[in-house]
């Protein structure tokens, strides 16, 4: 059953609380990437610009839950998003709820912007992962009633909610789960923002409905992080395409010749039980070096890393390999870098394949960027307008693809 988004509410006259991810970079306390601000504007300005009063709740940075903390203060994606509105955004107080927020919001008129202020710092938003560490698993008393607390506090200063932040659907947070749950308690409504149907729509159509060929690209650290996601792929797609450090754990287990590269010895027995479908395809060459971090590239022609040398990206040969299966690709799905490509020598596996991909899409692929490293580099290269679409989630992209459950998502009303 499709989940209710907020064209399907009416929010004149009502005071909307909407749960954005504003949890931007920051450098000397000014704003180094405003693209999740910028992607929570439809929703933003539909319930401004139909006479509803906003406020907006977000999360930056991790900090002590114990209070207000100035570095971690949201009052600078409020004086971005007050740039990109033409119009003022007010910031809540330090307590982030309260009697001074109530006070806040009582004083809004029908577009007016409040942003509370950052929703971690008080212990109760995150309280409910700390579960996860308790032996039974459960909240303590105290825990729980600091959660209680901190949704009856948020659900006191609104009367419909908006999730628009997917970056955080995987986290079962206070504002995200708790929220929604006491405002449709007290009547009120419960619904998905533009960009969270957005994020649906995309994961779940590039998984479920794909043009074919149905390509996956998959790279990054840690093979034992994707290993679900892997597993989860292979019944749906035609190839997967490995690159970065995970890459080697896999030519392992394939008895291939890894040199000093990045290995998980633990997942060995279990890749090549993954390797058996014949859908993974890994890199037939490399860019190596022998110190990690003064020595030069060097390409290694050969499947065989030799002894002294670690991988750090996909070779020549490789880039031709997948450029030429992702040309041919009706949709493809992309998460985790090729190589180390922070570093300019061995970003070129990466910055190659960003851009076969962005060739293809304008030649009728569907690219589906999951967010974290992939969607950093895309944007680096100035193609991100070039993909069908770019995840604001990282963590939550993988765990909707593998199929886990979106509790966030899950608590919004559903239509019929």
């Amino acid at each position: 059953m499709a989940t209710k988004t907020l064209a399907d509410v009416n929010v004149a006259g009502k005071t909307v609380l909407m749960r954005v991810d504003f949890n931007v970079p920051l450098k000397g306390g000014e704003i180094t990437n405003d693209r999740r601000i910028v992607q929570a504007l439809p929703s933003i300005r539909t319930v401004i610009e139909n006479g509803g009063k906003l406020v907006l709740m977000s999360h930056l940075g991790r900090p002590s839950g114990e209070g207000f903390e100035a570095d971690y203060s949201i009052a600078p994606a409020a004086k971005r998003l007050g740039e990109l509105l033409g119009k003022p955004v007010a910031v809540g107080p330090q307590t982030v709820i309260g009697p001074k927020a109530v006070e806040q919001v009582a004083a809004m008129k029908p577009g007016d912007v409040l942003l509370l202020e950052n929703v971690r710092f008080v212990a109760g938003e995150t309280i409910a992962d700390k579960a996860k560490k308790n032996p039974d698993k459960k909240l303590t008393e105290q825990q729980q009633k600091e959660l209680d607390d901190f949704v009856a506090g948020l659900a006191e200063l609104g009367d419909l909610y908006v999730n628009d932040a997917f970056g955080t659907c995987h986290r079962k947070h206070a504002s995200m789960y708790g929220l929604p749950k006491a405002i449709v308690a007290k009547g009120g409504q419960a619904v998905a923002g533009f960009l969270v149907e957005k994020e649906i729509r995309y994961l779940h159509e590039a998984v479920s409905e794909p043009k074919r060929p149905f390509i996956a690209i998959l790279g990054g650290a840690k093979v034992s992080d994707k290993i679900k996601l892997i597993a989860k792929l292979l019944d749906q797609v035609d190839g997967i395409l490995i690159g970065g450090a995970m890459a080697y754990t896999l030519l392992k287990a394939q008895d291939v010749k890894i040199g000093n590269s990045l290995c998980e010895e633990d997942q060995v027995a279990e890749m090549k039980s993954l390797l058996v479908s014949g859908k993974i395809k890994l890199p037939v060459d490399h860019v190596v070096t022998d110190d990690f971090a003064n020595g030069k590239p060097k390409v290694i022609e050969g499947i065989d890393i030799p002894d002294g040398f670690m991988g750090m990206d996909i070779g020549p040969a490789t880039i031709k390999a997948y450029s030429d299966v992702i040309a041919k690709a009706g949709t493809v799905v992309w998460n985790g870098p090729m190589g180390v490509f922070e570093k300019p020598d061995y970003a070129n596996g990466t910055k190659s394949v960003a851009q076969a991909l962005a060739d293809a899409t304008a030649k009728g692929t569907v690219s589906v960027i999951g967010g974290g490293d992939s969607a950093a580099a895309v944007e680096q290269m100035g193609l991100d307008e070039a993909m069908t679409h770019i995840s604001t989630g990282g963590g939550a992209s993988l765990e909707y693809l593998e199929g886990k459950p979106m509790p966030p998502i899950e608590v919004l009303d559903k239509k019929g």
